[in-house]
């Protein structure tokens, strides 16, 4: 039961200016676009690995064809992870050094445009070549969002707002999943739409500007803005990006090799069950982005409630023992009793925690930093995370789905979830906590 005290307390948002929702919206859309050009992939590479790979070896048998392209599939989220990396770490530093505003400006330009080139590749490096560039755009796009919202909204409403910024991905899934649902086997008119974004370039010139803590810093602090030998160098900031950087591992090792397999799991299920292969695979997609993806979605929103009144840590410590748990109950109950049914349901319990706990990187990683370092230490956490799980997908996922049978494959890869638990340990509790100066 809540106290009296707590009943009279303000609620969250009392206090929230105009321009401190318009800076949540507009960083929020840069996300969700983000999230878009990420998953578009996820939902077109069923159509368009097929098409490139009988281009290159059109003597291909239907089994050596399937196996090919889950490799192909795991291999392309790996480079993605790379690009994610470099683009986070390069375009992060620059955020800190050259203002929020300009710098997320060029991350929206750079996955937008090279998503739509993405509708012209004809050969299998053409894509990775484009994945890269777009996931570049895509890594930093996040650090300074996460940054920008963090430095303009007030104490009391900082949660909240970080976890409804990251919740807003769940949006640009689902506009990918209506996407691919919409062009069908038509994977490059997918891509085309994925140049709209670049329009919200302008809206960021025009209605963003700087944070005054971060013109403070640049007034005070101008040589050590986006300082990765300071971020390295100072034994205070190194451990929070080391072991940041080692959550965020966890959690995107697992979104690319269990969370986003929701979508082959309802495939396989339906075929089990006599459902043919075209209505399969669009019933999968319905049941990864439309059914996991609100489970998903109303997990990242609750990240920064559940922050306020129990803690990072200890949020993040139920979150990935739940992930855990659900990832093998809906790996094998589905299976074994050979319901539909039994797996629609699972899905959003699973998406909740699984892919819920993302919401929380938005929360804490820019809490651990101060304002000359902050897009700088967020980027390094999340983006080296990428990099980390990047080894996962190209080798182990791609080697462990094409050899074993797609639950062992993925319950063997939840095993990472328990990991953030240890990492949690040497990382501290920021709740109700100024922002490091």
């Amino acid at each position: 039961m809540s106290s009296p005290s707590d009943q009279n307390a303000p609620r969250w948002y009392h206090g929230v200016t105009r321009y401190q929702w318009l800076v949540l919206i507009i960083a929020s859309l840069g996300w969700v676009f983000d999230a878009f050009e990420g998953q578009l992939y996820n939902i077109t590479r069923g159509e368009m690995l097929p098409d490139l790979l009988r281009a290159a070896q059109p003597t291909l048998g239907a089994t050596e064809l399937a196996g090919l392209v889950r490799a192909w599939g795991e291999r392309f989220l790996g480079i993605f992870l790379i690009g994610g990396t470099i683009g986070g770490w390069l375009f992060s530093s620059l955020a800190d050094r050259w203002g929020r505003m300009p710098v997320m400006a060029l991350t929206i330009l750079f996955y937008s445009v090279f998503s739509g080139l993405t509708a012209f590749a004809s050969e299998l490096w053409q894509v990775g070549a484009l994945r890269f560039l777009v996931a570049m755009g895509v890594g930093g796009e996040w650090a300074v969002g996460a940054a920008l919202v963090a430095e303009v909204f007030p104490k009391h409403a900082r949660e909240r707002a970080g976890g409804i910024f990251h919740a807003t991905s769940v949006v640009g899934l689902w506009l990918a999943a209506s996407v691919g649902l919409w062009v069908g086997a038509e994977w490059r008119t997918a891509y085309l739409v994925g140049i709209v974004p670049a329009l919200l370039v302008l809206w960021v010139r025009l209605s963003v500007k700087e944070p005054d803590s971060w013109q403070h810093a640049k007034a005070t602090k101008a040589e050590r803005l986006g300082s990765f030998r300071e971020l390295l160098g100072d034994p205070r900031w190194r451990s929070r990006a080391i072991f940041g950087a080692l959550l965020a591992m966890v959690g995107l090792a697992t979104f690319w090799g269990v969370v986003v397999a929701g979508q082959n799991l309802a495939e396989d299920l339906l075929r089990q069950l006599g459902t043919p292969a075209g209505e399969a695979a669009s019933r999968a997609k319905i049941a990864f982005g439309f059914v996991q993806t609100t489970g998903a979605g109303i997990g990242m929103l609750a990240m920064g409630p559940l922050s306020v009144r129990l803690g990072r840590r200890r949020t993040f410590v139920i979150m990935h023992v739940a992930a855990f748990v659900t990832t093998f109950a809906v790996c094998w109950l589905p299976g074994y009793f050979l319901s539909y049914t039994l797996l629609l349901c699972l899905l959003p319990l699973f998406g909740f925690f699984a892919q819920g706990l993302h919401a929380g990187y938005a929360v804490y990683f820019p809490e651990l930093f101060p304002t000359h370092l902050r897009a700088t230490g967020a980027g390094f956490c999340f983006n080296t995370g990428r990099i980390l799980a990047a080894p996962v997908l190209i080798w182990l996922s791609a080697w462990m789905k094409t050899a074993l049978p797609l639950p062992v494959a993925i319950s063997v890869l939840a095993g990472f979830f328990p990991l953030g638990l240890i990492f949690l340990r040497f990382l501290p509790e920021t709740k109700g906590e100024d922002l490091p100066t």
